[in-house]
């Protein structure tokens, strides 16, 4: 079976575990050949930590591969010239040297196909790549990466053999822009045996908030809905980010110190093993105000799967995630409405919410695990 070229921009990333966890996928079901543009030295996953280090570093092949690739060009090396000369957001000469670069790499290994993630900088390496070394290629868009630095995008949907979107909006939007582009849904999926249940009957009553503090994540309008709730709610947040010093502080303004707790971030050890313990996750997600937002975060597939229910925002991916016999839809950035779900879920007998995890868990089950992923994805490969 041939392998399949992966080019990711910066890896690895904390907050981007949908990147490793596809990649660990695929390469249980087809042999990859991975190779990395920027290698970030920030804090990391373990798990993506490990890949990082089997990867190829762009910047550590020598000149001597990109002469390789240039002297071996493929039928349609001409398209991937007009390719190149059509980026107006990369240097085009750093482009087709690096891309001649990775064409002899994926060359060498074998490989009949390239997929890369995110669209920027690594789709049109990888385009260019792939073009002139006679392979196919594909990649994958997130939605910051769409809805907020587009680079180009049109031309490399029109270039790609094959789109991934990552939601059925996201997928919608792409065709919009580019309608002769092949685009295909694949979610993100999680390792069901990763995150499992565990003993959800005893819980400490809390809600639980996993990301990154950033305004398309909801929080502000989560600690409104607070002081809204019924019930002195309490919530614990993990994670970090630009927002965290004026989220304390409005907190404390809105007198919720002895009710919301800053964890800061915690790896996926600490969600695994901790998160089951709390009565719901909340993932308020929304439009950021220069347009991000969040398609398909696993957070919440991986509460599923914890059997944990779930309260978010019907918004983007989530409303394909998660129905109503499974968690809490509220209406996107609205606190009044968020309230009422959060007072919904704690007017339910335990006994019922522990039904509705058990329903989350099997949603997962059936649709979003990275097996499943990773077949879809075999199928936009080709193989």
């Amino acid at each position: 079976m041939q392998p399949v070229g992966y080019l990711v921009a910066t890896f690895p990333v904390l907050s981007e575990t949908f990147v490793g966890e596809e990649i660990r996928a695929v390469s249980q079901r087809r042999p990859l050949s991975l190779a990395i543009m920027n290698l970030s030295t920030a804090p990391a996953q373990p798990g993506d930590l490990a890949l990082a280090e089997s990867a190829t570093l762009l910047r550590g092949l020598p000149a001597t591969r990109a002469i390789a690739g240039a002297l071996r060009p493929g039928a349609r090396c001409l398209s991937a010239l007009w390719f190149a000369a059509r980026q107006q957001r990369l240097p085009r000469l750093s482009l087709i040297w690096n891309g001649w670069k990775l064409a002899a790499l994926w060359r060498a290994n074998g490989c009949a196909h390239v997929h890369a993630h995110f669209a920027g900088g690594a789709a049109a390496h990888a385009i260019f790549a792939a073009r002139w070394g006679g392979m196919t290629v594909s990649f994958v868009c997130h939605g910051h990466d769409f809805y907020v630095e587009p680079q180009d995008i049109r031309i490399k949907l029109r270039h790609a053999d094959e789109v991934v979107a990552v939601c059925e909006d996201l997928a919608r939007d792409l065709c919009a822009v580019e309608p002769q582009a092949k685009v295909s849904c694949v979610p993100c999926g999680v390792d069901p045996d990763r995150f499992t249940p565990g003993d959800r009957k005893e819980t400490n009553g809390k809600l639980l908030f996993i990301g990154r503090l950033v305004p398309e994540k909801g929080v502000a309008e989560l600690l409104d809905a607070l002081t809204m709730t019924r019930a002195r709610v309490k919530l614990d947040i993990v994670g970090d980010g630009a927002l965290r010093q004026k989220l304390e502080d409005r907190a404390a303004a809105l007198g919720l110190q002895d009710r919301v707790t800053f964890l800061g971030a915690r790896d996926r050890t600490w969600i695994g093993a901790n998160a089951g313990a709390y009565e719901a996750l909340v993932a308020p997600f929304r439009r950021g105000p220069d347009g991000s937002q969040d398609t398909g975060p696993l957070v919440v597939k991986e509460a599923m799967a914890m059997a944990m229910p779930v309260i978010t925002s019907r918004f983007m991916g989530m409303k394909q995630t998660v129905t109503e016999d499974t968690g809490f839809l509220a209406e996107p950035g609205d606190p009044e409405s968020l309230a009422k779900q959060i007072d919904d879920l704690f007017a339910m007998e335990p006994l019922a919410r522990r039904a509705m995890g058990a329903r989350g868990r099997m949603r997962m089950l059936e649709r979003f695990t990275t097996h499943a992923q990773a077949d879809r994805l075999l199928r936009v490969f080709g193989g």
